[in-house]
């Protein structure tokens, strides 16, 4: 301890420097707007620099779980289409033929950050502008949906989270047409409701919740989660229903992001029909 008081004596006005200095910096960056801007971009720089690092390192442990995940998934997709007597071969050339016709495309991303135990989560995503990364885009895994891109910097994105109190997404029975609205009630991290399905619809517990294809975000049929229970709400007209996701929204590591390359296209033409 006297040590410590030793030091804080001897180096007294350097410290004392130190303070006024950092002061002075932190006032000026909040009364000048040009300087404020500078600097809530500049860290956003570092922050995304040090959300790589961290997560590369959380990856070089992960691999061979990551590894593993990918080998299931590949003998799952082979196994399926050898039973159904498919010509891979051919199924690839088929692709390569047609790939100006196909109208979504998906493109492999890192995930440098995770939130899951908040109201308002994000994920951050090692691709941006550079990358081709826009607004609107959705992001999935293997497992299902993951959330929607919110904002993008040259070299990073960031996601609106599924676990996000103000997230809707188009969903519906996977058996069925019945279509409602997918949200969180920021209780569950393993939990999602989907809202609005009418009394009619036949719900069963483990049926399977799908993407609806309603949007121009998400491709119709993509995975989301199973019904775990469900009710009916105050008027007795519209069920609540409680989907467990397929996704572990506390463990992601890969994600695929969705360009729907006729957007666009889609989103001007739905805009002259509002005007």
């Amino acid at each position: 301890m006297q040590q410590i008081f030793n030091f804080l004596i001897r180096y007294r006005n350097t410290l004392l420097f130190i303070l006024l200095f950092s002061i002075a910096i932190g006032l000026t960056i909040q009364s000048h707007s040009y300087h404020k801007s500078k600097f809530v971009s500049s860290t956003g720089i570092i922050t995304g620099g040090l959300y790589s690092i961290t997560s590369n390192v959380d990856n070089y442990f992960n691999l061979k779980a990551y590894n593993n995940r990918l080998l299931i998934e590949n003998t799952k997709l082979k196994n399926a289409l050898q039973l159904k007597g498919i010509d891979t071969t051919a199924i690839i050339q088929k692709k390569i033929d047609s790939l100006s016709n196909v109208q979504y495309s998906y493109q492999p991303a890192l995930v440098i950050n995770n939130n899951y135990h908040k109201t308002n989560n994000f994920i951050t995503l090692n691709k941006g502008k550079n990358d081709s990364i826009a607004t609107d885009m959705g992001v999935i895994t293997d497992l299902g949906i993951v959330g929607i891109i919110q904002k993008s910097s040259a070299n990073y994105s960031r996601v609106l989270s599924i676990l996000n109190k103000n997230s809707r997404i188009n969903a519906k029975l996977k058996k069925t047409e019945h279509f409602g609205s997918l949200i969180w009630n920021t209780k569950s991290p393993n939990m999602v409701q989907l809202i609005d399905i009418p009394r009619l619809a036949p719900l069963t517990i483990g049926d399977t919740i799908v993407t609806g294809g309603r949007s121009t975000i998400f491709p119709k049929g993509i995975l989301i989660g199973a019904i775990d229970n469900f009710q009916l709400d105050s008027n007795e007209s519209y069920y609540t229903v409680n989907v467990k996701l397929f996704n572990d929204m506390t463990n992601i590591g890969f994600v695929n992001i969705i360009k729907n390359k006729n957007a666009e296209e889609i989103k001007a033409l739905e805009d002259q029909q509002n005007d």
